[in-house]
């Protein structure tokens, strides 16, 4: 047997069969050659033949009995050898205050991204996710995740790491041009490697900015030297790096002394979002990637209990975005709207389209102009609303920045926006809707000492995160488009509790003296409706006033925070103002719509 003697020297003079690594060559190897002295340094897991084994050079980890000494046991070491029950067959656990080994006097925060891990699935799939679904159950998640539009890979991460809006951020998507630059950013290219289109402060320097460190195993921009930092400790986005390399690596970043060891961390999968474009969102080829990802995250569980920090790490899953299917039958032709197409687009779900010939034409009005027959329906039933940018829908967000293209194709559900007919990538999943579509909806879970235990919470928008893991981390948060402290009910004991400002004016009230205006303010024009009749809608008794007030001011009224501002409140039968003697204008107007 090679039990213990693997790599021994080889002897001549030593009788009976060979451990070493030319015994397959000779043909003398012992029986349990390939499962005693090969296996194991292909496998990041123990079976019960390997506990109590020799170290064995090259292994990914080790089941030797001083592992645990070495810092480098397999995560299921105490499991198999030790006979410890595994984290996720564990029951839920109530925690006052983190049980946090010595040296870790802050928890430490770790950001998992499962990229493209739809809201749905773990609806759907969830008795095939054990790890996931005990997260779900015994922490604190959401129904789902609003992503921001364009609902893309880097635009989302970047969003969830800064709080800001791609807009405010500039990855406004994962191909775009930058006339000011004139450089085109793609995922393929080094051009994302350039500082110059990350804007924003990404949580890791906000840490590092405030005396913490941080490490990255992978995440967008953790691998640019964004104003002139890099996280404390990073990798460059590799693909080919294992998960559980991945996971590994963010468990020896654990073991590291207090001195070097990092309170933030990041860790990111391309599963289920690889699987999703290559398949489609309901596939065999998606449960077999969601039940890997679930396994990464049960094997960071067990890594987290082997280490006694399992009930100190504070741990947030999230995704970026959903997944949706798509059809070659349904795709929007440019095509089939103009004679000749002289622009670039960028095809897809979330289609933009600008001047061919940048930076030149990048400005010039040809280019809409040529465009008009598109804001015409010419075919029906169209499955696209074309927009001039700043006409698109404010809630996306999606506007004030040069690189976001002038004219935006708003996509149904399904369809695609090509250039023509040579377009082929379809008949898979994509993503890149309206945030607003169910299957872009994302997952969201957190699970850790801070957090609650056995809560559901409301959908929110993922610019909340920021702000949440700033104060995880007991930081203060870089201007940013969340709101401070609107994640508060996840948490059992809040970090920042947010103070209403102070009100520098107060208002008086605006008493009718006469029904008869004794100033025209100027009009020259004849009154549609009789002065005194409108005026005597002004004149509202105690009681009216009361109940208007009640009625159009049910959350109170709104506060004037400019210094010396007159102003008086005006009560409408209708409306409440906030009128202005200073402007002759109301401030503010509020009032109540019955449906």
């Amino acid at each position: 047997s090679c039990r213990h003697k693997c790599n021994d020297p080889h002897g001549k003079e030593v009788p009976g069969c060979r451990c070493d690594s030319g015994c397959k060559e000779r043909q003398d190897c012992c029986w349990d050659y390939e499962d005693t002295c090969v296996e194991p340094t292909r496998s990041w897991r123990c079976t019960n033949f390997r506990c109590g084994e020799t170290r064995i050079p090259g292994s990914y980890c080790s089941c030797s009995d001083d592992c645990l000494q070495k810092k480098d046991c397999c995560v299921n070491y105490n499991i198999i050898c030790k006979g410890e029950t595994p984290w996720v067959e564990e029951p839920c656990v109530s925690l006052e205050t983190p049980q946090c080994p010595a040296g870790f006097d802050l928890p430490p925060l770790i950001l998992f991204s499962m990229d493209g891990f739809r809201a749905e699935y773990l609806q759907t799939w969830s008795s095939l996710l054990p790890n996931i679904e005990k997260l779900k159950t015994c922490g604190t998640h959401s129904k789902y995740m609003r992503a921001v539009y364009p609902t893309k890979t880097f635009p989302n991460h970047y969003t969830i790491v800064t709080g800001l809006y791609p807009e405010s951020h500039g990855i406004i998507d994962n191909s775009m041009y930058d006339v000011d630059l004139n450089k085109h950013f793609s995922l393929s290219g080094t051009e994302k490697f350039k500082p110059s289109w990350w804007k924003g402060q990404p949580v890791w320097l906000t840490a590092m900015y405030q005396n913490l460190k941080a490490g990255t195993f992978f995440w967008p921009g953790s691998d640019v030297l964004i104003n002139g930092t890099y996280p404390t400790l990073y990798h460059v986005f590799n693909n080919s790096v294992t998960y559980e390399q991945r996971i590994s690596g963010i468990l020896k970043w654990l073991d590291y002394a207090k001195s070097e060891r990092p309170d933030f961390y990041t860790l990111y999968i391309e599963e289920p979002d690889s699987s999703g474009h290559s398949f489609g969102p309901v596939s065999g080829g998606v449960i077999k990637a969601l039940k890997l990802a679930d396994q990464t995250l049960g094997m960071l569980m067990d890594g987290l209990k082997q280490r006694n920090l399992h009930k100190c790490v504070n741990l947030i899953v999230l995704a970026d975005h959903g997944m949706e299917m798509t059809y070659c039958k349904q795709l929007e032709y440019m095509t089939n709207y103009f004679k000749q197409i002289n622009f670039y687009m960028y095809a897809g779900p979330a289609a933009r389209i600008r001047a061919k010939n940048v930076p030149k034409d990048y400005f010039t009005s040809k280019l809409l102009t040529g465009l008009f027959p598109l804001a015409q329906c010419k075919r029906s039933p169209q499955h696209f609303k074309p927009y001039l940018t700043p006409d698109l829908p404010k809630r996306f967000h999606y506007a004030n920045n040069i690189r976001i293209d002038k004219v935006h194709l708003l996509v149904d559900r399904q369809w695609l926006a090509v250039r023509d007919r040579s377009y082929t990538y379809c008949d898979r999943g994509n993503h890149g809707y309206n945030n607003e579509f169910k299957s872009m909806e994302a997952i969201f879970l957190a699970y850790g000492p801070s957090f609650k235990e056995k809560t559901e919470v409301d959908a929110f928008e993922n610019i909340e995160v920021y702000n949440l893991m700033c104060d995880l981390l007991r930081i203060t948060p870089a201007p940013n488009n969340g709101t401070h402290g609107s994640l508060n009910h996840l948490l059992k004991k809040p970090f920042y509790n947010p103070s209403h400002a102070k009100e520098d004016s107060s208002p008086s009230s605006c008493p009718v003296s006469r029904l008869t205006p004794i100033d025209d303010l100027g009009c020259k024009c004849t009154h549609i409706s009789n002065i005194t009749v409108l005026n005597e809608r002004l004149n509202l008794t105690t009681e009216e006033i009361k109940k208007a007030n009640s009625y159009h001011l049910p959350y109170g009224r709104p506060k004037v925070l400019q210094k010396k501002n007159v102003y008086c409140l005006l009560s409408h039968h209708q409306y409440v103002s906030g009128y202005s003697y200073d402007i002759w204008m109301p401030l503010w107007t509020a009032y109540t719509v019955n449906k």
